[in-house]
């Protein structure tokens, strides 16, 4: 008796079809398995990468031809049984090799820290300037140290207890006891700008230095 073989297909457009899925699964396991290679440092960064975004240009291609049959990717790797969790990370959600990810997650939080850097240099200078121009009233002084007191605490690359951060907060409890038209007398006045002064040059030696 002879077998039957058995079609998946009944024409060129569903045979194309099933081509085009068995396409789409082996980039999905292709993806999973450079993924795992790459945390297990079992490729180089440099050789990932290449190899990513090939198959993230492929998925694309391909996905971009497959809309109208595959609407959703993760569907296609549930329906065909697929544990594929980085691949589907990596082409559907992310779109980008990790190493590019890696790389502009360290350029924004330079860029993040750079900034509030630049923040607190100006909160420093102008709080002493106004010192310097006898703005000694505590409703003029408060809000200012306020300010350079919250953007000292945003900056993470400083130390818990660096001692500007210390400094400031032993004024602002100070001056919470105080009346807002209190004003500070010329020994407290001299003290607090002394204070700041010695704070901001520990702040620009805690800095890291360019090409640490």
């Amino acid at each position: 008796m002879m077998m039957m073989e058995a079609k998946l297909w009944n024409d060129k457009r569903e045979r194309e079809m099933y081509d085009n899925f068995a396409e789409l699964f082996a980039i999905i396991k292709a993806t999973e398995k450079l993924e795992r290679a790459y945390i297990r440092d079992l490729i180089s960064p440099s050789e990932y990468e290449s190899e990513c975004n090939k198959l993230i240009l492929h998925f694309k291609t391909l996905s971009a031809s497959l809309k109208d049959t595959v609407p959703s990717t993760q569907r296609f790797a549930d329906t065909y049984k697929m544990d594929c969790p980085s691949a589907l990370y990596r082409l559907v959600t992310s779109g980008v090799p990790a190493t590019v990810e890696h790389r502009a997650t360290v350029a924004a939080s330079t860029s993040n820290s750079a900034s509030i850097v630049a923040e607190c240099v100006q909160n420093f200078i102008t709080t002493m300037d106004s010192l310097k121009l006898n703005m000694v009233a505590v409703d003029q002084v408060y809000p200012l140290l306020s300010d350079l007191s919250a953007s000292l605490s945003k900056l993470s690359i400083l130390p818990p207890d660096f001692e500007g951060k210390t400094k400031i907060k032993d004024w602002l409890s100070r001056l919470s006891k105080m009346g807002a038209a209190d004003e500070l007398t010329v020994q407290q006045s001299r003290q607090l700008h002394f204070d700041l002064e010695s704070s901001y040059n520990s702040f620009m030696a805690a800095l890291p230095k360019g090409g640490n």
